[in-house]
Order: C-alpha cells, then structure tokens, then sequence
C-alpha cells in the first residue's frame, strides 16, 4: 500500500509538472515586477555601464551574456565596449592581437591565462568582439596580486614599475560600507580573526583595479558592458561602489542573480533587487 501511494505521489507531482510551462530564467526589474528580455534590453541601451553578474558554472547565463552583448549591438554598434574580470590586465596584448587577427586561439591559449571554462563560455563573448571589431577589456587585476593581500594584507604590496600598471593606483581604498564586504567578512568567521580583513582587501583590489579599468575606457556616449562574477557587483556593491565613487554621475545597470526551486521563478522575498534581477531554477545542470 505504501509504494502505490509513492507512486501516485509521483505521478501527481509529474503531471503537475507537465502542465506547467518550464521556465530557464526569469527577469525582474528594480521594482521587482517580471519582464521580458526585450525591455531589459530596451532600458539598458540608456545607460553608460552595464554590470553582468553571472554565475561561472551556470550555461544559462553564459547564453544570457552573449544574447545580451548581441542585442545591445544591435542598438548602439560600434559604440559598445566589452571587458571581463576572466582577463587580467597584464594579458591585454594578447587579447588585442587576437582580436586584430594576429595570432590565433592556440597561441591566446599560451600567452594568457585563460579561465578552465573559456572555450565553452567566454570564447563566443571574444570571438563576437573580434568579429565586430568591438574592444574585450583585460580589466582585471593579476591573481598573483590579490593572493599576496589575501595573505599579508592590503598595506603589504610593493610593486615594481613594471607591476604598476596592472594594480588600481595605490593605496585603494577599503570599506565595510561597500555592500557585500560585511557578508564577506561574516563568512570567513571569527576564527579568523584580523585575517579576515585581507580577504576582504582581497576582493576589494579585484574591484577596484575592475572599476579603474572601466573608467579608463569608457567615454560619454559609449556604452561599457562588463562580465564579472554576482558577488562583485551583487546589491550595487564591488564594481559598482567603486565607480559610483570616482564618478558619482556615472550612469550605471547592475544586472544580479539568484535560485529559486519554485517552478515559477517567483523573485525571493529576501532578495536585494538591483536595476535586473534574473531568477534561474536552482537545479540547473552546472558546467563544474
């Protein structure tokens, strides 16, 4: 008696799922009221810079980058600018001569340290730069540079003239006031104690060398679309703290993400909205 009820549970909760639509991901905007991609799209081609979180493991995102980077080409060609935290700053040249034409994928794959997931995931974002004649911005900092402030903290970095222009200028600043960076620093725990201020000044040189970049860039009338992971720009912190902080007239899209396991992708009670919200299924397949 008791299988045949599980089985007609099962059965229950199958046709249940049939007669609903599956949905891959849906999108809220700052008010939190779902719409469709087309209007996302629509609002972001009015901004100076757009903010994708993303998920480094989730396809669907991946796929939501490009469609997006190939719907706001179709609204402002060559006025678009790319750039992605997965390029460290000391491989732009590498990155530009693959773009020209002037080496091949092989030889990027030797001269830049590419992420494990890139073929699969950023290569199309690459290749779409190189086949408009659009600029993939290198904008993050070497990890080299963050690991050494992981360890030994924010005030232990001396570079060389050569190192210079990979790091944000010197000092940057740190903050608990930057959204995000007080979970950041909850989550290491208190048994690590002082150490848990380098890992934060950690993140915070990734964002801060990300957001100089963009600026670096960007020009009035351009439109600057940065690939990045959530944390670093989740509930308008990271990137976002840090550009809005050098230039509080920037006009700046965070696009930022969260799971739901409702069917429906209903927008979580407890979720911080940004300019875009995107709800994915929480059990969507993940790449690693």
């Amino acid at each position: 008696m008791k299988n045949i009820l599980i089985l007609l549970i099962m059965f229950s909760t199958s046709l249940s799922i049939r007669g609903q639509e599956l949905k891959s991901f849906q999108i809220y905007n700052e008010k939190g009221k779902s719409i469709h991609f087309g209007k996302m799209i629509k609002h972001l081609e009015k901004y100076d810079v757009v903010l994708f979180g993303e998920y480094h493991n989730n396809s669907i995102v991946h796929w939501l980058e490009l469609k997006t980077t190939q719907a706001l080409y179709d609204k402002v060609g060559n006025k678009l600018i790319l750039g992605a935290e997965m390029f460290e700053r000391d491989n732009q040249s590498a990155i530009n001569q693959y773009l020209s034409g002037e080496s091949d994928h092989k030889t990027l794959e030797k001269d830049a340290r590419l992420w494990k997931n890139h073929n699969t995931d950023y290569k199309p974002l690459l290749d779409f730069a190189k086949d408009h004649k659009l600029a993939m911005v290198a904008t993050n900092v070497p990890r080299r540079f963050a690991s050494e402030v992981a360890k030994k903290g924010q005030d232990s970095l001396v570079l060389s003239n050569e190192d210079i222009p990979w790091v944000v200028k010197l000092p940057y600043k740190v903050t608990l006031e930057t959204p995000g960076y007080v979970e950041m620093k909850n989550m290491m725990g208190d048994h690590a104690g002082s150490k848990a201020m380098n890992f934060v000044a950690a993140q915070a040189i990734k964002d801060a060398t990300m957001a100089e970049s963009i600026l670096a860039f960007w020009q009035p009338g351009r439109l600057f679309l940065h690939y990045h992971g959530d944390f670093h720009s989740k509930e308008f912190g990271g990137i976002y703290w840090y550009l809005k902080d050098a230039n509080p007239n920037l006009k700046i899209a965070v696009i930022s993400l969260t799971e739901s396991e409702d069917i429906n992708l209903p927008l979580p009670k407890d979720f911080v909205k940004t300019t875009f919200s995107i709800v994915l299924p929480a059990d969507m397949t993940k790449t690693y």
